[in-house]
């Protein structure tokens, strides 16, 4: 099946409106590249999100999984370079849960780089206009447990990744003076539509799953 998977998260503490996963939902249906994106918005609850993402794998069958999620403070859209076993959270999911040096996988490896080809992306973003940079932590929340997930649970020949995106303006209005950087909500989306469509174009024997092609 020529189809993409975007995801992104529901509201969970001070984020009643996370834009990753209005991203998600707006996206859904659509067609990027020829092919058609799926979106779903995943479970901010740690237990719940592997069976979330697993079954939308499973059914989907993407050439590309872009997961999203929002970083309040950051200025910029950001591809992540690499997610880590670890679970340790620095505040509680959903369900009131908060894992302190917790593997995501138990028997799975340290940390996994990404598929994407994230210095592509960045040119592309910058073409166009967006700031955006590549980043190398994606933290220990569910942000980075997602991440380690899509590229755990998906076949080698899938392009796999992250994208942290900034907060919208009137989030950061709440979160007091001096304000902390922000990025408007259309932009945001054509953030996300040329990662995935940059991606497409590089899906090819290039991939080098084991050490994360970047190219």
């Amino acid at each position: 099946m020529n189809c993409v998977l975007v995801t992104g998260f529901g509201p969970y503490g001070d984020e009643a409106d996370n834009p990753s996963g209005e991203i998600a939902r707006r996206i859904d249906g659509t067609q990027i590249g020829g092919h058609d994106v799926r979106g779903r918005v995943l479970p901010v609850d740690t237990e719940a999100v592997r069976d979330a993402l697993a079954e939308a794998i499973d059914s989907i069958r993407p050439k590309v999984v872009l997961v999203t999620g929002v970083a309040p403070g950051r200025a910029a859209p950001a591809l992540e370079r690499v997610a880590i076993n670890v679970r340790d959270f620095p505040i509680p999911d959903t369900a009131g849960r908060t894992p302190v040096d917790r593997p995501i996988a138990a028997q799975g490896p340290d940390a996994y780089l990404t598929t994407l080809p994230v210095k592509a992306v960045v040119e592309a973003w910058r073409a166009a206009g967006i700031p955006g940079y590549v980043s190398n932590t994606a933290g220990t929340y569910l942000c980075n447990q997602t991440f380690y997930l899509a590229r755990h649970l998906s076949e080698d020949s899938v392009r796999a990744g992250m994208l942290h995106v900034p907060a919208l303006p009137a989030r950061t209005v709440e979160m007091g003076s001096p304000p902390t950087p922000s990025m408007s909500f259309d932009v945001l989306e054509q953030a996300v539509r040329l990662a995935v469509s940059t991606s497409l174009l590089h899906i090819g024997p290039d991939l080098q799953v084991g050490g994360g092609s970047i190219s």
